[in-house]
């Protein structure tokens, strides 16, 4: 059967409702919309409820085996993100809980107030281990909520009481706002840093992005965070081809010239409902050139849109992939960047008070 879209949502990322889910999620209405500082660019907002529930789970740390992910334990203090990034490989989580992929994820979030306190407990049970915690990795730790709730500053708190490592991942320099407990984390081999950006063209991110911060900002943010002492790194994520991939060599350069001590980069991934939202994206802001951008999509990931088999999903194979990952490592060699290596000291864990008040000695 045709698919029939919806008119496209200005200021979204997501372009409709009527994406497609795995689980027969019955298509929902827009009620509006809004915007951040694309208004400068292309006009007034028009204003959406954003809303946020709270809730309260039993535990915080999520525990992975993943052969190809470099951490196996992480927190997300939220679900859905503000941000609204169109290629978020986070967005088919909503589809478990009934809510859209789509604008759903962008529009109705989940705070976890009670995060520190589940920490705590856990970081004091005996027989827990310590290694480095990921925050980011799901959804944004400092999207604009954050800014009210405060629920990623008091995991930090929690970590920096107990000498517990953690590295967090963010597309805003909200994570400034937390520079006084990074500098000190920092200090104890504690904590690394890695903020994302995709281009440094402003319009381009206001529609692959919108509600992430300008990528001059994030690029100041990297700026102070080394200023700071704070292990920071530059992420080149996602690489979307025929799209961002013309900025890697600018960006890599820009962040070697602030003192970043390493950059990475990371190929789009489209698993599940992200591919057809994405494609909606094309159609609305790149109808010339989204069959270019998806064929060569599929040619680094075997042929398919995505590819989520362990050990292969990370590294793009082809023609295509071995040519940005060819120029990816020329950039970095002519800007004097090495490979990421952010050791981290678990040595120092100590188990925390569970009636959270803080260690004299």
């Amino acid at each position: 059967m045709e698919r029939r879209f919806e008119p496209p949502v200005d200021g979204r990322g997501a372009q409709s409702v009527s994406v497609p889910t795995r689980f027969g999620l019955a298509t929902r209405e827009a009620d509006g919309d809004w915007r951040d500082y694309m208004e400068m660019l292309e006009g007034p907002p028009v204003k959406l409820r954003t809303s946020v529930v709270e809730e309260h789970p039993k535990t915080i740390l999520t525990f992975n085996t993943s052969p190809d992910i470099g951490f196996d334990r992480s927190i997300n203090a939220y679900r859905g993100c503000e941000h609204g990034c169109i290629y978020c490989f986070a967005r088919p989580s909503h589809a478990y809980h009934d809510l859209s992929p789509g604008l759903d994820f962008e529009t109705r979030l989940f705070a976890k107030p009670n995060a520190a306190q589940l920490l705590r407990a856990t970081l004091a049970k005996a027989k827990y281990t310590p290694r480095p915690i990921a925050m980011g990795t799901n959804t944004d730790p400092y999207q604009p909520i954050e800014s009210r709730y405060r629920i990623t500053r008091s995991v930090l708190e929690v970590c920096l009481e107990a000498r517990h490592p953690v590295t967090i991942t963010t597309k805003s320099d909200r994570v400034l706002a937390d520079l006084d407990l990074l500098t000190e984390l920092a200090e104890h081999s504690l904590v690394a840093v890695a903020v994302s950006v995709t281009t440094f063209d402003p319009k381009l991110s206001g529609k692959l992005e919108p509600r992430a911060a300008a990528p001059a900002k994030r690029l100041a943010a990297l700026g102070k965070l080394v200023e700071a002492g704070v292990p920071a790194h530059c992420s080149v994520a996602p690489v979307i081809p025929a799209i961002t991939d013309e900025f890697m060599e600018e960006i890599v350069e820009r962040a070697a010239a602030l003192g970043v001590g390493s950059c990475g980069w990371i190929p789009l991934r489209l698993p599940h409902e992200v591919a057809p939202l994405f494609r909606e994206w094309l159609s609305v802001h790149f109808p010339e050139r989204g069959d270019k951008v998806m064929s060569i999509v599929r040619s680094i990931r075997g042929g398919r849109d995505n590819d989520p088999d362990f050990f292969t999903r990370m590294k793009p194979s082809g023609v295509w992939a071995d040519l940005f990952r060819a120029r990816f490592r020329l950039a970095c060699k002519r800007a004097g960047l090495e490979k990421p290596n952010f050791e981290l000291d678990c040595s120092q864990f100590r188990r925390p008070n569970v009636g959270g008040q803080l260690r004299l000695l």
